[in-house]
């Protein structure tokens, strides 16, 4: 079955609209478009409830740029899963990339954010001689309709 075309382009505003409201520190933002038993695991593990997180926005941005690649929407009903990659820079310069899943349940016909896994990494490109070997063999493969990182 093809997903409703309205509910991608709502999720898909819906996650442009998350990182606006990190880079922005939009604490109300995330107030009206988190769930109230959302729950966020970062890079480090660490577990934050709604509350924490929303403390935690308060405080800025840790990066001063932040653009998306590969984002990727898949709906099952009344859930959907986005995933996405961020190419990100700190004040000082250095680079990284994150890669995160978030999972949105439609609520009373508007979509809410309950849960995200957020993985940041300091280095860009697989890493393992293995999958970097995979890596490699994927470039000869067919290109994909995912938008290529052009860093």
């Amino acid at each position: 079955m093809e997903p409703n075309k309205s509910d991608v382009r709502t999720l898909q505003q819906l996650n442009q609209e998350y990182v606006d409201a990190f880079m922005n520190a939009d604490v109300e933002w995330y107030r009206a478009h988190l769930a109230e038993d959302f729950v966020c695991v970062e890079s480090d593990g660490s577990v934050l409830d709604k509350a924490e997180f929303l403390s935690n926005t308060v405080k800025g941005p840790d990066v001063v740029e932040y653009k998306l690649h590969e984002v990727d929407i898949r709906i099952y009903g009344d859930a959907a899963l986005v995933r996405a990659t961020g190419v990100w820079i700190r004040e000082d310069g250095s680079m990284g990339m994150s890669r995160y899943t978030d999972v949105y349940i439609r609520i009373s016909s508007e979509w809410k954010a309950v849960s995200a896994q957020i993985t940041r990494t300091s280095r860009m490109g697989p890493r393992g001689r293995y999958k970097r070997r995979a890596a490699r063999s994927m470039e000869t493969l067919a290109p994909t309709s995912s938008q290529p990182l052009d860093i």
